[in-house]
């Protein structure tokens, strides 16, 4: 295992066992609450719709299907890289987009469905 695939595995459950939060050692997204607040919409919401729509069926919790990056989205983002074996960040970048069949420009690939 690559020193920093464990480093950050490491750094997202640590947060966790300092709160005393449950979560799963397979999907610790599920410890973040799901955003209560209204999300007022951005030119990015589309896109990040389809992204949690991805993640959701993908078997990662990234919380309502609201076109809002939050914490609880980045944590899914970041446990959908781990599982990948893609350098984790919690950022969408092209490598990450490309495994979940998410392209920028709207259109979804590898028959992920968009809105």
């Amino acid at each position: 295992m690559d020193w920093r695939v464990f480093a950050a595995a490491v750094l997202l459950v640590a947060p966790a066992l300092i709160v005393g939060g449950e979560f799963t050692a397979i999907h610790p997204e599920e410890s973040y609450p799901d955003p209560q607040d209204p999300l007022s919409a951005t030119p990015y919401s589309g896109f990040i719709s389809r992204v949690q729509e991805r993640l959701r069926a993908l078997g990662f919790d990234a919380g309502p299907v609201n076109g809002d990056f939050n914490s609880k989205t980045q944590a899914a983002l970041a446990q959908f890289q781990l599982a990948n074996l893609i350098p984790v960040s919690g950022s969408l970048d092209d490598e990450t987009l490309a495994e979940l069949g998410v392209e920028r420009g709207g259109q979804a690939a590898r028959g992920a469905t968009s809105p």
